[in-house]
Protein backbone atom coordinates (compact mmCIF):
# COMPACT_ATOMS: atom_id res chain seq x y z
CA UNK A 1 0.00 0.00 0.00
CA UNK A 2 2.96 2.34 0.47
CA UNK A 3 4.39 2.24 -3.04
CA UNK A 4 1.36 3.78 -4.79
CA UNK A 5 1.59 6.74 -2.38
CA UNK A 6 5.34 7.08 -2.85
CA UNK A 7 5.13 6.86 -6.63
CA UNK A 8 2.12 9.19 -6.83
CA UNK A 9 3.68 11.91 -4.66
CA UNK A 10 7.03 11.53 -6.45
CA UNK A 11 5.30 12.05 -9.80
CA UNK A 12 3.78 15.27 -8.47
CA UNK A 13 7.25 16.38 -7.41
CA UNK A 14 8.54 15.89 -10.96
CA UNK A 15 6.01 18.49 -12.12
CA UNK A 16 7.93 21.05 -10.03
CA UNK A 17 11.31 20.43 -11.68
CA UNK A 18 11.26 23.72 -13.58
CA UNK A 19 9.47 25.72 -10.89
CA UNK A 20 11.10 28.61 -9.02
CA UNK A 21 14.38 27.77 -7.31
CA UNK A 22 16.19 29.81 -4.69
CA UNK A 23 19.88 30.58 -4.21
CA UNK A 24 20.09 27.25 -2.34
CA UNK A 25 20.05 25.61 -5.77
CA UNK A 26 23.31 27.37 -6.62
CA UNK A 27 24.64 26.61 -3.13
CA UNK A 28 24.33 22.88 -3.69
CA UNK A 29 25.59 23.07 -7.30
CA UNK A 30 28.66 24.85 -5.98
CA UNK A 31 29.17 22.16 -3.36
CA UNK A 32 28.97 19.52 -6.09
CA UNK A 33 31.71 21.40 -7.94
CA UNK A 34 33.89 21.87 -4.86
CA UNK A 35 33.82 18.23 -3.81
CA UNK A 36 34.36 16.99 -7.38
CA UNK A 37 36.99 19.43 -8.64
CA UNK A 38 39.07 20.22 -5.56
CA UNK A 39 41.14 18.03 -3.24
CA UNK A 40 39.67 17.32 0.19
CA UNK A 41 42.21 19.67 1.78
CA UNK A 42 40.62 22.65 -0.02
CA UNK A 43 36.92 21.86 0.50
CA UNK A 44 36.51 24.11 3.53
CA UNK A 45 38.89 26.81 2.30
CA UNK A 46 37.46 27.53 -1.14
CA UNK A 47 35.69 30.88 -1.42
CA UNK A 48 35.31 31.23 -5.19
CA UNK A 49 31.60 31.60 -4.52
CA UNK A 50 30.03 33.38 -1.58
CA UNK A 51 28.12 30.13 -0.97
CA UNK A 52 30.99 28.35 0.73
CA UNK A 53 30.75 24.79 2.05
CA UNK A 54 29.31 25.10 5.57
CA UNK A 55 27.77 21.68 6.29
CA UNK A 56 29.56 18.90 8.22
CA UNK A 57 31.92 16.53 6.39
CA UNK A 58 29.47 13.67 5.81
CA UNK A 59 27.25 15.97 3.79
CA UNK A 60 30.29 17.01 1.78
CA UNK A 61 30.89 13.34 0.99
CA UNK A 62 27.20 13.01 0.09
CA UNK A 63 27.72 15.82 -2.44
CA UNK A 64 30.89 14.07 -3.61
CA UNK A 65 28.90 10.91 -4.43
CA UNK A 66 26.16 12.92 -6.16
CA UNK A 67 28.84 14.67 -8.25
CA UNK A 68 29.98 11.33 -9.64
CA UNK A 69 26.49 10.84 -11.05
CA UNK A 70 26.11 14.50 -12.05
CA UNK A 71 29.12 14.20 -14.39
CA UNK A 72 27.03 12.04 -16.74
CA UNK A 73 24.36 14.75 -16.95
CA UNK A 74 26.52 17.84 -17.52
CA UNK A 75 30.23 18.01 -16.55
CA UNK A 76 30.15 21.81 -16.77
CA UNK A 77 28.09 22.03 -13.57
CA UNK A 78 31.09 20.57 -11.73
CA UNK A 79 33.45 23.45 -12.55
CA UNK A 80 33.99 25.70 -9.54
CA UNK A 81 34.35 28.77 -11.77
CA UNK A 82 30.90 28.29 -13.38
CA UNK A 83 29.02 30.42 -10.89
CA UNK A 84 25.21 30.40 -11.18
CA UNK A 85 25.40 27.68 -13.81
CA UNK A 86 21.95 26.21 -14.45
CA UNK A 87 21.66 24.25 -17.68
CA UNK A 88 18.56 22.15 -18.25
CA UNK A 89 20.52 18.99 -17.46
CA UNK A 90 21.81 20.57 -14.24
CA UNK A 91 18.32 21.54 -13.11
CA UNK A 92 16.92 18.10 -13.93
CA UNK A 93 19.74 16.29 -12.14
CA UNK A 94 19.57 18.33 -8.96
CA UNK A 95 15.77 18.16 -8.77
CA UNK A 96 15.74 14.42 -9.40
CA UNK A 97 18.47 13.91 -6.80
CA UNK A 98 16.17 15.41 -4.17
CA UNK A 99 13.24 13.26 -5.28
CA UNK A 100 15.40 10.12 -5.25
CA UNK A 101 16.88 10.89 -1.82
CA UNK A 102 13.32 11.20 -0.49
CA UNK A 103 13.17 7.41 -0.60
CA UNK A 104 15.14 7.55 2.66
CA UNK A 105 12.40 9.75 4.09
CA UNK A 106 9.74 7.35 2.79
CA UNK A 107 11.44 4.47 4.61
CA UNK A 108 11.72 6.51 7.80
CA UNK A 109 8.04 7.47 7.61
CA UNK A 110 7.06 3.85 7.03
CA UNK A 111 8.87 2.32 9.99
CA UNK A 112 7.83 5.14 12.33
CA UNK A 113 4.21 4.84 11.20
CA UNK A 114 4.34 1.10 11.85
CA UNK A 115 5.55 1.72 15.40
CA UNK A 116 2.71 4.18 15.99
CA UNK A 117 0.29 1.56 14.64
CA UNK A 118 1.67 -1.10 16.98
CA UNK A 119 1.44 1.24 19.95
CA UNK A 120 -2.25 1.87 19.21
CA UNK A 121 -3.14 -1.71 18.31
CA UNK A 122 -4.42 -0.64 14.87
CA UNK A 123 -1.34 -1.22 12.77
CA UNK A 124 -2.92 -1.44 9.31
CA UNK A 125 -5.17 1.62 9.29
CA UNK A 126 -3.11 3.99 11.41
CA UNK A 127 0.17 3.09 9.72
CA UNK A 128 -1.15 3.93 6.28
CA UNK A 129 -2.98 7.10 7.35
CA UNK A 130 -0.01 8.48 9.27
CA UNK A 131 2.34 7.62 6.43
CA UNK A 132 0.29 9.81 4.07
CA UNK A 133 0.31 12.71 6.55
CA UNK A 134 4.08 12.46 7.04
CA UNK A 135 5.27 11.70 3.52
CA UNK A 136 2.92 14.25 1.97
CA UNK A 137 4.14 17.02 4.27
CA UNK A 138 3.47 20.43 2.72
CA UNK A 139 6.59 22.04 4.18
CA UNK A 140 8.92 19.57 2.50
CA UNK A 141 7.16 20.17 -0.82
CA UNK A 142 7.81 23.91 -0.50
CA UNK A 143 11.31 23.83 0.97
CA UNK A 144 12.82 20.89 -0.91
CA UNK A 145 11.05 20.69 -4.22
CA UNK A 146 10.52 24.38 -5.00
CA UNK A 147 12.91 26.37 -2.82
CA UNK A 148 15.49 23.53 -3.00
CA UNK A 149 17.14 21.57 -0.20
CA UNK A 150 17.58 17.97 0.98
CA UNK A 151 15.56 18.10 4.19
CA UNK A 152 13.50 15.01 3.34
CA UNK A 153 16.66 12.90 3.14
CA UNK A 154 17.85 14.26 6.49
CA UNK A 155 14.53 13.81 8.27
CA UNK A 156 14.40 10.29 6.90
CA UNK A 157 17.58 9.49 8.82
CA UNK A 158 16.12 11.16 11.92
CA UNK A 159 12.98 9.02 11.64
CA UNK A 160 15.08 5.85 11.24
CA UNK A 161 16.90 6.79 14.44
CA UNK A 162 13.63 7.49 16.26
CA UNK A 163 12.15 4.18 15.10
CA UNK A 164 15.18 2.29 16.37
CA UNK A 165 14.85 4.05 19.72
CA UNK A 166 11.19 3.05 19.95
CA UNK A 167 12.19 -0.53 19.09
CA UNK A 168 14.73 -0.43 21.96
CA UNK A 169 17.63 -0.78 19.53
CA UNK A 170 19.53 2.02 21.19
CA UNK A 171 22.94 1.47 19.60
CA UNK A 172 21.44 1.69 16.13
CA UNK A 173 19.50 4.79 17.17
CA UNK A 174 22.71 6.44 18.40
CA UNK A 175 24.51 5.44 15.21
CA UNK A 176 21.93 6.97 12.88
CA UNK A 177 21.68 10.14 14.95
CA UNK A 178 25.45 10.51 14.88
CA UNK A 179 25.34 10.16 11.11
CA UNK A 180 22.63 12.83 11.03
CA UNK A 181 24.70 15.25 13.12
CA UNK A 182 27.56 14.81 10.68
CA UNK A 183 25.27 15.56 7.76
CA UNK A 184 23.69 18.72 9.20
CA UNK A 185 24.60 20.22 12.53
CA UNK A 186 21.25 21.95 13.13
CA UNK A 187 20.17 18.67 14.73
CA UNK A 188 22.48 19.46 17.65
CA UNK A 189 19.47 21.28 19.03
CA UNK A 190 17.71 17.98 19.76
CA UNK A 191 20.85 16.13 20.86
CA UNK A 192 20.20 16.81 24.60
CA UNK A 193 17.08 14.64 24.46
CA UNK A 194 19.13 11.79 22.98
CA UNK A 195 21.86 12.16 25.61
CA UNK A 196 19.50 12.24 28.59
CA UNK A 197 17.26 9.43 27.39
CA UNK A 198 20.08 7.06 26.39
CA UNK A 199 21.99 7.65 29.62
CA UNK A 200 18.92 7.28 31.82
CA UNK A 201 17.06 4.43 30.12
CA UNK A 202 19.88 2.44 28.54
CA UNK A 203 22.88 2.85 30.83
CA UNK A 204 21.29 3.26 34.26
CA UNK A 205 19.08 0.88 36.24
CA UNK A 206 16.44 1.56 38.89
CA UNK A 207 15.15 -0.45 41.82
CA UNK A 208 11.52 -1.42 42.46
CA UNK A 209 10.84 2.05 43.87
CA UNK A 210 12.19 3.82 40.80
CA UNK A 211 15.40 5.04 42.45
CA UNK A 212 18.56 5.14 40.37
CA UNK A 213 21.15 2.52 41.29
CA UNK A 214 24.35 4.33 40.40
CA UNK A 215 26.41 1.33 41.47
CA UNK A 216 24.78 -0.63 38.64
CA UNK A 217 25.72 1.78 35.86
CA UNK A 218 26.34 -0.38 32.81
CA UNK A 219 29.88 0.47 31.79
CA UNK A 220 29.63 -1.90 28.82
CA UNK A 221 26.55 -0.16 27.46
CA UNK A 222 28.10 3.26 28.05
CA UNK A 223 31.24 2.18 26.19
CA UNK A 224 29.18 0.75 23.33
CA UNK A 225 27.39 4.08 22.95
CA UNK A 226 30.62 6.04 23.21
CA UNK A 227 32.45 3.90 20.67
CA UNK A 228 29.52 4.12 18.24
CA UNK A 229 29.29 7.90 18.41
CA UNK A 230 33.04 8.50 18.38
CA UNK A 231 33.51 6.13 15.45
CA UNK A 232 31.06 8.12 13.31
CA UNK A 233 32.57 11.46 14.29
CA UNK A 234 36.07 10.06 13.80
CA UNK A 235 35.33 8.91 10.27
CA UNK A 236 33.68 12.25 9.50
CA UNK A 237 36.13 14.71 11.05
CA UNK A 238 39.22 12.47 11.19
CA UNK A 239 40.72 13.48 7.83
CA UNK A 240 40.37 17.17 8.65
CA UNK A 241 41.85 16.72 12.12
CA UNK A 242 44.77 14.89 10.50
CA UNK A 243 45.27 17.81 8.08
CA UNK A 244 45.07 20.33 10.95
CA UNK A 245 41.86 21.88 9.57
CA UNK A 246 39.44 21.27 12.45
CA UNK A 247 39.27 24.96 13.41
CA UNK A 248 38.61 25.95 9.80
CA UNK A 249 35.77 23.43 9.48
CA UNK A 250 34.22 24.56 12.76
CA UNK A 251 34.45 28.22 11.74
CA UNK A 252 32.37 27.36 8.66
CA UNK A 253 29.80 25.39 10.67
CA UNK A 254 29.26 28.03 13.37
CA UNK A 255 29.44 31.55 11.83
CA UNK A 256 28.35 33.59 14.86
CA UNK A 257 28.99 36.86 13.03
CA UNK A 258 25.57 36.53 11.45
CA UNK A 259 22.75 38.55 12.94
CA UNK A 260 20.22 37.57 15.59
CA UNK A 261 17.50 37.05 12.99
CA UNK A 262 17.65 35.87 9.42
CA UNK A 263 16.82 38.43 6.72
CA UNK A 264 13.23 37.15 6.81
CA UNK A 265 12.48 36.81 10.51
CA UNK A 266 11.63 33.28 11.54
CA UNK A 267 8.29 33.32 13.44
CA UNK A 268 9.79 32.91 16.89
CA UNK A 269 10.29 34.85 20.12
CA UNK A 270 12.91 37.13 18.54
CA UNK A 271 10.45 38.18 15.84
CA UNK A 272 8.17 39.42 18.61
CA UNK A 273 11.17 41.03 20.33
CA UNK A 274 12.24 42.76 17.11
CA UNK A 275 8.70 43.93 16.47
CA UNK A 276 8.46 45.35 19.99
CA UNK A 277 11.75 47.20 19.46
CA UNK A 278 10.57 48.64 16.14
CA UNK A 279 7.25 49.71 17.66
CA UNK A 280 8.96 51.39 20.61
CA UNK A 281 11.36 53.14 18.25
CA UNK A 282 8.52 54.50 16.10
CA UNK A 283 6.50 55.56 19.14
CA UNK A 284 9.50 57.20 20.78
CA UNK A 285 10.52 59.01 17.59
CA UNK A 286 7.01 60.30 16.98
CA UNK A 287 6.76 61.86 20.43
CA UNK A 288 10.39 62.98 20.60
CA UNK A 289 11.31 60.57 23.36
CA UNK A 290 14.23 59.03 21.47
CA UNK A 291 16.38 59.89 18.48
CA UNK A 292 15.65 57.71 15.47
CA UNK A 293 18.51 55.28 14.89
CA UNK A 294 19.71 53.05 12.10
CA UNK A 295 19.00 49.78 13.85
CA UNK A 296 19.82 46.56 12.05
CA UNK A 297 18.26 43.44 13.48
CA UNK A 298 18.84 41.11 10.56
CA UNK A 299 22.01 39.79 9.10
CA UNK A 300 22.64 38.27 5.72
CA UNK A 301 26.03 36.67 5.30
CA UNK A 302 28.22 38.46 7.85
CA UNK A 303 26.37 41.52 9.10
CA UNK A 304 26.30 42.49 12.76
CA UNK A 305 23.12 43.63 14.49
CA UNK A 306 21.79 45.99 17.10
CA UNK A 307 18.44 47.13 18.48
CA UNK A 308 17.22 50.69 18.81
CA UNK A 309 15.44 50.67 22.18
CA UNK A 310 15.51 47.20 23.73
CA UNK A 311 18.85 45.65 24.74
CA UNK A 312 20.72 44.01 21.90
CA UNK A 313 20.89 40.23 22.11
CA UNK A 314 24.16 38.29 21.96
CA UNK A 315 24.69 34.65 20.90
CA UNK A 316 25.37 33.78 24.54
CA UNK A 317 22.00 35.20 25.59
CA UNK A 318 20.18 33.12 22.99
CA UNK A 319 22.08 30.04 24.19
CA UNK A 320 21.04 30.70 27.79
CA UNK A 321 17.42 31.23 26.70
CA UNK A 322 17.41 28.03 24.63
CA UNK A 323 18.95 25.92 27.39
CA UNK A 324 16.57 27.40 29.95
CA UNK A 325 13.64 26.50 27.71
CA UNK A 326 14.55 22.83 27.42
CA UNK A 327 16.02 22.02 30.86
CA UNK A 328 12.64 21.42 32.58
CA UNK A 329 11.68 18.91 29.90
CA UNK A 330 15.06 17.19 30.11
CA UNK A 331 14.57 16.87 33.87
CA UNK A 332 11.11 15.46 33.22
CA UNK A 333 12.59 13.00 30.71
CA UNK A 334 15.22 11.97 33.27
CA UNK A 335 12.48 11.21 35.79
CA UNK A 336 10.29 9.36 33.26
CA UNK A 337 12.64 7.19 31.18
CA UNK A 338 10.43 4.17 30.62
CA UNK A 339 8.54 5.27 27.52
CA UNK A 340 10.29 5.98 24.20
CA UNK A 341 7.31 8.12 23.26
CA UNK A 342 8.29 10.47 26.08
CA UNK A 343 11.65 10.65 24.34
CA UNK A 344 9.92 11.74 21.11
CA UNK A 345 8.07 14.41 23.09
CA UNK A 346 11.41 15.55 24.44
CA UNK A 347 12.69 15.88 20.86
CA UNK A 348 9.70 18.05 19.96
CA UNK A 349 10.24 20.35 22.95
CA UNK A 350 13.95 20.65 22.14
CA UNK A 351 12.95 21.56 18.57
CA UNK A 352 10.49 24.13 19.89
CA UNK A 353 13.04 25.62 22.28
CA UNK A 354 15.77 25.97 19.66
CA UNK A 355 13.36 27.47 17.14
CA UNK A 356 11.86 29.93 19.59
CA UNK A 357 15.09 31.18 21.15
CA UNK A 358 18.00 30.12 18.91
CA UNK A 359 20.53 32.40 17.19
CA UNK A 360 19.97 33.31 13.53
CA UNK A 361 17.16 30.78 13.15
CA UNK A 362 16.00 30.10 9.60
CA UNK A 363 12.27 29.93 8.99
CA UNK A 364 12.75 26.45 7.50
CA UNK A 365 13.74 25.17 10.96
CA UNK A 366 10.04 25.02 11.87
CA UNK A 367 10.09 21.57 10.21
CA UNK A 368 12.22 20.40 13.14
CA UNK A 369 9.06 20.85 15.22
CA UNK A 370 6.32 19.85 12.79
CA UNK A 371 7.70 16.52 11.52
CA UNK A 372 8.54 14.86 14.88
CA UNK A 373 5.26 16.20 16.28
CA UNK A 374 3.50 14.44 13.41
CA UNK A 375 4.63 11.10 14.90
CA UNK A 376 2.53 11.90 17.97
CA UNK A 377 -0.67 13.25 16.43
CA UNK A 378 -2.34 9.84 16.80
CA UNK A 379 -1.07 9.29 20.34
CA UNK A 380 -3.06 11.92 22.26
CA UNK A 381 -5.88 14.14 21.15
CA UNK A 382 -4.18 17.26 22.50
CA UNK A 383 -1.12 16.41 20.41
CA UNK A 384 -3.31 16.12 17.34
CA UNK A 385 -4.76 19.55 18.14
CA UNK A 386 -1.33 21.15 18.55
CA UNK A 387 -0.07 19.40 15.42
CA UNK A 388 -2.92 20.77 13.30
CA UNK A 389 -2.32 24.32 14.54
CA UNK A 390 1.48 24.15 14.29
CA UNK A 391 1.56 22.55 10.85
CA UNK A 392 -0.90 25.02 9.29
CA UNK A 393 0.77 28.09 10.79
CA UNK A 394 4.30 26.77 10.35
CA UNK A 395 3.76 25.85 6.71
CA UNK A 396 2.10 29.19 6.02
CA UNK A 397 5.12 30.96 7.49
CA UNK A 398 7.20 29.40 4.69
CA UNK A 399 5.21 31.17 1.96
CA UNK A 400 7.54 34.21 1.68
CA UNK A 401 10.39 31.87 0.73
CA UNK A 402 8.59 31.39 -2.59
CA UNK A 403 7.62 34.85 -3.76
CA UNK A 404 7.13 34.29 -7.51
CA UNK A 405 3.57 34.67 -8.76
CA UNK A 406 3.54 31.50 -10.87
CA UNK A 407 4.17 29.39 -7.78
CA UNK A 408 1.53 31.13 -5.63
CA UNK A 409 -1.34 28.77 -6.62
CA UNK A 410 0.95 25.79 -6.08
CA UNK A 411 1.97 26.68 -2.54
CA UNK A 412 -1.61 27.53 -1.56
CA UNK A 413 -2.92 24.26 -3.03
CA UNK A 414 -0.19 22.19 -1.35
CA UNK A 415 -0.93 23.73 2.06
CA UNK A 416 -4.70 23.36 1.70
CA UNK A 417 -4.51 19.74 0.54
CA UNK A 418 -2.20 18.71 3.36
CA UNK A 419 -4.33 20.57 5.92
CA UNK A 420 -7.55 18.98 4.64
CA UNK A 421 -6.09 15.47 4.55
CA UNK A 422 -4.60 15.90 8.01
CA UNK A 423 -7.73 17.29 9.67
CA UNK A 424 -10.01 14.75 7.97
CA UNK A 425 -7.77 11.82 8.95
CA UNK A 426 -7.38 12.95 12.53
CA UNK A 427 -11.09 13.69 12.86
CA UNK A 428 -11.82 10.11 11.82
CA UNK A 429 -9.13 8.74 14.14
CA UNK A 430 -10.47 10.58 17.16
CA UNK A 431 -14.10 9.75 16.32
CA UNK A 432 -15.15 13.37 16.26
CA UNK A 433 -18.74 14.07 15.33
CA UNK A 434 -20.06 17.24 13.76
CA UNK A 435 -19.42 20.44 15.64
CA UNK A 436 -22.30 21.96 17.56
CA UNK A 437 -20.90 25.46 17.20
CA UNK A 438 -22.87 28.01 15.21
CA UNK A 439 -19.72 29.16 13.40
CA UNK A 440 -17.54 26.86 11.26
CA UNK A 441 -14.72 25.31 13.27
CA UNK A 442 -11.58 23.48 12.21
CA UNK A 443 -11.54 19.88 13.41
CA UNK A 444 -9.68 19.46 16.72
CA UNK A 445 -9.18 23.24 17.12
CA UNK A 446 -11.03 25.41 19.59
CA UNK A 447 -13.05 28.46 18.54
CA UNK A 448 -10.27 30.98 19.25
CA UNK A 449 -7.72 28.76 17.49
CA UNK A 450 -9.98 28.50 14.46
CA UNK A 451 -10.44 32.27 14.46
CA UNK A 452 -6.66 32.74 14.62
CA UNK A 453 -6.05 30.34 11.73
CA UNK A 454 -8.75 32.08 9.70
CA UNK A 455 -6.76 35.29 10.18
CA UNK A 456 -4.12 33.84 7.85
CA UNK A 457 -6.50 34.43 4.93
CA UNK A 458 -6.66 38.27 5.10
CA UNK A 459 -2.95 38.28 5.97
CA UNK A 460 -2.20 36.32 2.79
CA UNK A 461 -4.42 38.63 0.70
CA UNK A 462 -2.64 41.69 2.08
CA UNK A 463 0.78 40.11 1.45
CA UNK A 464 -0.07 39.21 -2.15
CA UNK A 465 -2.21 42.19 -3.22
CA UNK A 466 -3.12 44.70 -0.53
CA UNK A 467 0.32 46.12 0.14
CA UNK A 468 0.80 47.11 -3.51
CA UNK A 469 -2.77 48.35 -3.94
CA UNK A 470 -2.34 50.67 -0.96
CA UNK A 471 0.86 52.06 -2.50
CA UNK A 472 3.10 51.05 0.42
CA UNK A 473 5.49 48.84 -1.51
CA UNK A 474 8.20 51.50 -1.86
CA UNK A 475 7.77 53.26 1.47
CA UNK A 476 7.43 50.13 3.66
CA UNK A 477 8.80 47.27 1.56
CA UNK A 478 9.32 44.84 4.44
CA UNK A 479 5.98 45.38 6.21
CA UNK A 480 4.25 42.29 4.73
CA UNK A 481 7.12 40.04 5.77
CA UNK A 482 7.14 41.51 9.25
CA UNK A 483 3.38 40.99 9.62
CA UNK A 484 3.65 37.34 8.59
CA UNK A 485 6.57 36.74 10.96
CA UNK A 486 4.88 38.37 13.92
CA UNK A 487 1.43 36.88 13.32
CA UNK A 488 2.80 33.37 12.83
CA UNK A 489 5.12 33.83 15.83
CA UNK A 490 2.05 34.32 18.03
CA UNK A 491 0.63 30.98 16.91
CA UNK A 492 3.92 29.10 17.25
CA UNK A 493 4.48 30.62 20.70
CA UNK A 494 0.99 29.56 21.78
CA UNK A 495 1.57 26.02 20.46
CA UNK A 496 4.92 25.84 22.27
CA UNK A 497 3.43 26.97 25.58
CA UNK A 498 0.47 24.60 25.24
CA UNK A 499 2.63 21.62 24.41
CA UNK A 500 5.10 22.47 27.14
CA UNK A 501 2.33 22.34 29.74
CA UNK A 502 1.01 19.08 28.29
CA UNK A 503 4.37 17.29 28.33
CA UNK A 504 5.24 18.38 31.85
CA UNK A 505 1.84 17.18 33.08
CA UNK A 506 2.98 13.60 32.20
CA UNK A 507 -0.39 12.16 31.10
CA UNK A 508 -0.95 8.55 31.93
CA UNK A 509 -1.09 5.99 29.20
CA UNK A 510 -4.26 4.25 28.14
CA UNK A 511 -6.78 6.99 27.45
CA UNK A 512 -7.24 7.72 23.80
CA UNK A 513 -8.93 11.08 24.07
CA UNK A 514 -7.38 13.76 26.20
CA UNK A 515 -8.68 17.30 26.02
Amino acid sequence: MFWPVIIGISCIKTLLIFAYRSTDFEVHRNWLAITHSLPVSKWYYDHTSEWTLDYPPLFAWFEFILAKIAWYFDPLMLKVENLNYASVATVVFQRVSVIASDLVYAYGCKICSEEVGRASGQISDITYQLFIILFGNAGLFLVDHIHFQYNGFLFGILFISIARMIQRREIEAAFWFSVLLNLKHIYLYIAPAYFIYLLRSYCLFTDSEGKIQWNKLSIIRLLNLGVTVLAVFGLSFGPFIYMGQLNQVLSRLFPFKRGLSHAYWAPNFWALYNFADKSLEMFGSKFGLITKSEASMTGGLVQEFNHAVLPSVSPLMTLVATVSAIIPVLVHLWKNPNSPWQFVRGLVICGFGSFMFGWHVHEKAVLLIILPLGLLCMQRRVEAQIFVLTSIVGHFSLFPLIFTHHETPIKVLVLLLHALITTHTLQSHWDLGKSNHLLPQIHLCSGPETFYIAGLIPLFIYYEFGHRILGLAERLPFLPLMLISVYCALGIFYAWASYYCFVLSAPKKGKKKIH
